[in-house]
């Protein structure tokens, strides 16, 4: 397994949903995720709600500049989605670190599987210890509209 990332000085970590900007959420991902194009706030909303919310802030002004959510039990299995990093701090490794923290945050729990999808980062990823499904063939999808 790789070391965690670091963020870079001047941000933090959290946790707290009181402290995820929903509205902020809601733009970045129904503007400019090629996953989340059109999302409703309030679809966005309820995905906040019943998910484990990761935020990145600049400590300074307390602006959040990252997202990430996971939908877990916390025990079994667990899928991260949602990863966004503003563009304005892309490049500094805020990203990276961000998935390694939900990495982290998730390993006591044990998960025997924590799953994602992705378009165009797999490198990102890859150098965190994920890897593509070893059986694809075992994996099913419904997708609907």
């Amino acid at each position: 397994m790789t070391d965690s990332p670091r963020l870079p000085e001047g941000y933090e970590i959290s946790t707290d949903p009181a402290r995820i900007d929903a509205e902020r959420v809601h733009r970045w991902l129904s503007t400019d995720a090629y996953w989340a194009l059109g999302r409703s706030r309030e679809k966005q909303d309820r995905a906040i709600g019943g998910s484990l919310n990761f935020g990145v802030y600049d400590t300074f002004s307390g602006e959040q500049v990252a997202y990430a959510r996971v939908i877990t039990d916390r025990a079994t299995f667990a899928w991260l989605c949602d990863v966004y990093v503003d563009p304005s701090v892309r490049g500094k490794g805020v990203g990276t670190a961000l998935v390694a923290a939900v990495r982290e945050e998730l390993r006591p729990c044990g998960p025997k599987r924590v799953v994602l999808a992705t378009h165009d980062a797999h490198e990102v990823y890859a150098r965190l210890g994920f890897r593509p499904l070893e059986r694809p063939d075992q994996w099913m999808a419904l997708v609907e509209g």
